[in-house]
């Protein structure tokens, strides 16, 4: 143990993996934030404790979970069904405390259902749902979703503006950003491109501090570690967004396969056991329950940490768990956490829609597994089309249904990829593709 403490490369891997874990999180707390008008020292509470649970989720999991190198963060699936509920929910006349304090019983319940899996032990017959086309299905679906509130955030136009209107100067900078980061992505050498995201950062936040007005971002200190219980709205009952919050609790559950079993290939030899699955879903869990009280994104391990292993080839445990205990430190500092909520909306969101359009990437390896024929094109379109269309569809054109199921309803991310698993799990569409061949129908 002492001589992996002074092993450098632990340290230099660990650094990199702060980094990670710090791009993919620190966003998160800030749009919450926004969306639902919370004040500075709730926003720095929530960044704290993401910063502070999330240094601790990664370490247990690597330790006593699935023991891999995976990033426990926010899932991006929580992340937008959120953000989506939020929006649609105000739109149609529900106090935010209300849509907060459902949300919070319902991330509270789905976390309560993820240990219970683990605990049963029931995960292994859910895996066998998530075929390949319904996967497909909910990463590019997902995609779509994320990038849609990316791009509103570039455009200033999200709930940290105020403003329904496009600002030209914020998305401006913004677009500049976002082309920096992508040009680095593509043209860069390896070892300067794995922190395209981070450069986008260090370079983007002075930009925006010298163009604009530095009063319409947080400022100030503070000196201690508030605890706010319930920021988002204390526990409500409006049964559609509780159905909406345990459905999407479901749904994560794929990120959680998708994570273990994408990463066997880089662990040869070291196949997850039921015992390994049964401690990341009761950790996966636990936290969750944590998250809806303290007002946090729930946390689910991170399918795209696959690629950053592929990129840095530092796949040992010792230099994430060092990353993980960094993470923890850096919320631990209050200072720390309130410099941070200082980071534009327009600048993390023009960083984020590059890489998370790397999500259609991820789709498309799902759809590739797929023999695409008449049939499979029902199968995955029909999904995909009504997802996309309810996606569009405004806030008002679901008013004429009842309010306990327009948060479903309304969701084409929830909607498209429970379609997905009706459509894959009603019919054996290989077996009527041969059926129809040999028939002469093709």
């Amino acid at each position: 143990m002492k001589k992996e403490l002074l092993d450098s490369s632990n340290w230099l891997g660990g650094l990199q993996w702060l980094m990670y874990i710090f791009v993919n999180t620190v966003v998160v707390p800030i749009t919450i934030g926004a969306a639902y008008g919370l004040s500075q020292g709730e926003v720095v509470s929530i960044m704290q404790f993401s910063f502070m649970l999330g240094g601790i989720a990664c370490v247990l999991q690597a330790v006593f979970g699935h023991k891999r190198a995976i990033m426990s963060g926010p899932s991006g699936l929580w992340w937008g069904v959120i953000l989506a509920l939020t929006s649609i929910s105000a739109a149609q006349g529900v106090p935010l405390e209300v849509v907060g304090g459902s949300l919070t019983v319902g991330i509270i319940i789905s976390g309560i259902l993820t240990v219970l899996v683990g605990v049963t032990g029931i995960g292994y017959y859910l895996e066998k749902l998530f075929n390949p086309s319904v996967m497909g299905v909910f990463m590019f679906l997902f995609g779509v979703a994320l990038c849609i509130n990316f791009f509103e955030g570039m455009l200033g136009i999200s709930g940290a503006t105020g403003s329904e209107t496009i600002d030209l100067s914020v998305a401006g900078l913004s677009f500049l950003v976002a082309i920096f980061v992508l040009i680095l992505t593509i043209k860069a050498p390896n070892k300067v491109a794995k922190y395209s995201m981070l450069i986008g950062i260090v370079v983007g936040w002075p930009l925006f501090a010298l163009l604009f007005d530095p009063e319409s971002q947080l400022g100030g200190a503070t000196g201690a570690i508030e605890l706010h219980l319930f920021p988002l709205g204390a526990p409500a009952w409006n049964i559609g967004i509780i159905i909406t919050a345990v459905i999407t609790g479901i749904l994560n559950l794929s990120k959680q396969y998708g994570s273990i079993k994408g990463s066997n290939f880089l662990y040869k030899g070291q196949e997850p056991t039921r015992k390994d699955y049964r401690n990341s879903f009761v950790i996966t869990g636990t936290f969750g329950v944590f998250s809806g009280i303290l007002g946090l994104v729930p946390f689910s391990p991170f399918v795209s940490s696959i690629g950053f292993l592929q990129q840095t080839g530092v796949v040992k445990r010792m230099p994430f768990i060092f990353g993980g205990v960094m993470f923890f430190v850096m919320g631990a500092i209050p200072s720390v956490g309130y410099f941070f909520t200082l980071l534009p909306l327009s600048i993390g969101s023009a960083v984020l829609f590059i890489s998370y359009v790397q999500l259609f990437g991820s789709s498309w390896e799902w759809f590739k597994s797929v023999n695409i024929n008449t049939l499979n094109l029902y199968r995955v379109g029909i999904p995909l089309f009504v997802g996309l269309i309810l996606m569009t569809l405004p806030a008002v054109a679901f008013e004429s249904l009842p309010g306990y199921v327009r948060p479903l309803l309304s969701n084409g991310l929830l909607m498209g990829t429970i379609l997905s698993l009706i459509l894959e799990n009603m019919f054996k569409w290989d077996k009527y593709r041969v059926k129809h061949e040999v028939k002469g129908v093709m």
